[in-house]
């Protein structure tokens, strides 16, 4: 039985990595009409959502639509591709302009059949750009959604560093593919949430989902997690399992993740083309208020379940024989041996769970939408997250992407949005000047 497992395992990742192959290899059955659609509004001095009226929206060569009563338009596109769509300034009420000074355009990616939302933030007085304070833009009420933005990036870090801080802790390596690991995620879910095996495997047409056709988002995650837990048991069986058998050391291991990580990221923009891509469903949903905070239900539930597949991670390390395991070796890899634990099959149990986990992450992170190379984009917020926590301990890394995720949205009350990342190198840096061993982390004396 064990013998046919790596077989199994194969495929699947074959059956998985070839369903990544474009869309032209699988097209949707249920093309036809699609637009761009959004809604416009902004807060009053009370805090209270006011719906912009009146603004016109244009969609370069295809035309333009008004807001209505509710602050919503949708204009209909022929066909998909993306398209610019614009803010017509001199439509804006009175006293109200954009949040962003000059950021009156947008490129919107629209798939065939699918409805694609435009997002333009409109602030009561000027905008941040021009020569005024950013305090005219901080509000309790902006406090608070910044606040639950940062818990929501938080935990799907969590679910994307836990596996990078538990392998680091159980070998030794700290592996820079991890982040496509983020990114298999995305991309798998999508190829079972939008085509099935049929994608690739023209004679199960005629099957149920997922094999003939896309299944239901719920299914299509699973699906993904599941792949990567193999994909991660393929990575330690066939690579890093033979490495350390045959002694090669750790830096050299490093490097090899760093050609793996290029490899694997070209991979995926082979199969999967250059251009965003969007699950079939869920991708547009009106956010729900709740006090002062608005926030889609997907986001709500994903990060539901994110805060108990975190408690059961806790829970099996702290609880089960296989998490005793893995804490023993990374405490003290040869006293764990000689005490009768298999090393090696702990270490294999890592890359599976982690492996899943960072699969489960990217998932979530992808409910807005997904491309070959974001992984690669948030490996610095995964070394942020483990390198403030405590590389090699998994409430650490739990610990460190809460408050990154805290820290880089929080900080757009004062500074361009598109510096808040420098916040989390800032953090990393800080951390190895001062606790190189991280808030959890346990100093240890070296030579």
């Amino acid at each position: 039985m064990w013998q046919r497992k790596p077989v199994v395992g194969v495929l699947i990742l074959l059956l998985s990595l070839f369903g990544l192959v474009s869309p032209a290899l699988a097209q949707d059955d249920g093309g036809g009409g699609q637009a761009v659609f959004g809604k416009l509004q902004y807060e009053d001095d009370n805090g209270d959502n006011i719906p912009a009226v009146g603004v016109v929206i244009n969609v370069e060569g295809v035309g333009s639509g008004t807001t209505d009563e509710n602050g919503d338009v949708s204009i209909p596109v022929p066909e998909a591709g993306t398209y610019p769509v614009s803010v017509d300034e001199t439509t804006l009420p009175e006293g109200v302009s954009l949040r962003t000074i000059g950021r009156n355009s947008l490129d919107i990616l629209v798939e065939d059949g699918q409805d694609k939302r435009f997002l333009f933030a409109l602030t009561l007085g000027e905008g941040i750009g021009a020569d005024v304070s950013t305090a005219a833009s901080f509000s309790g009420k902006r406090v608070a959604q910044l606040t639950v933005e940062g818990l929501k990036q938080g935990l799907y870090l969590a679910m994307a560093s836990i596996g990078l801080s538990l392998i680091y802790g159980t070998t030794g390596l700290v592996n820079f593919a991890h982040a496509e690991l983020v990114t298999w995620g995305g991309l798998s879910t999508f190829f079972f949430n939008s085509y099935g095996f049929a994608g690739v495997l023209g004679f199960l047409a005629a099957w149920p989902a997922p094999f003939g056709d896309g299944s239901t988002l719920v299914v299509a995650v699973v699906l993904a997690v599941i792949s990567g837990g193999v994909l991660g048991w393929i990575l330690d069986k066939t690579l890093f399992r033979t490495f350390r058998k045959q002694g090669v050391s750790l830096i050299a291991q490093m490097v090899i993740t760093i050609g793996l990580s290029i490899l694997m990221r070209y991979l995926y923009l082979y199969f999967f083309g250059g251009a965003p891509r969007t699950y079939r469903q869920f991708t547009a949903q009106r956010a729900i208020e709740i006090g002062p905070i608005a926030i889609t239900p997907k986001d709500l539930i994903a990060m539901g379940i994110s805060v108990v597949i975190l408690i059961g991670i806790g829970a099996l390390l702290t609880l089960t024989r296989t998490g005793k395991a893995m804490r023993a070796v990374s405490d003290n890899r040869d006293l764990a041996e000689s005490s009768g634990i298999d090393v090696q099959k702990v270490i294999s149990t890592v890359w599976v769970y982690g492996a899943a986990a960072a699969t489960l992450g990217g998932a979530f992170f992808a409910l807005d939408q997904t491309k070959w190379d974001f992984g690669f984009r948030t490996l610095l917020l995964i070394f942020a997250s483990v390198t403030l926590g405590g590389l090699g301990t998994a409430y650490g890394a739990l610990v460190g992407a809460l408050l990154i995720g805290l820290v880089i949205n929080l900080s757009t009350l004062f500074l361009d949005p598109e510096l808040k990342n420098m916040i989390a190198l800032l953090a990393m840096v800080l951390v190895l000047m001062f606790r190189p061993q991280g808030l959890l982390g346990k100093a240890e004396r070296i030579g």
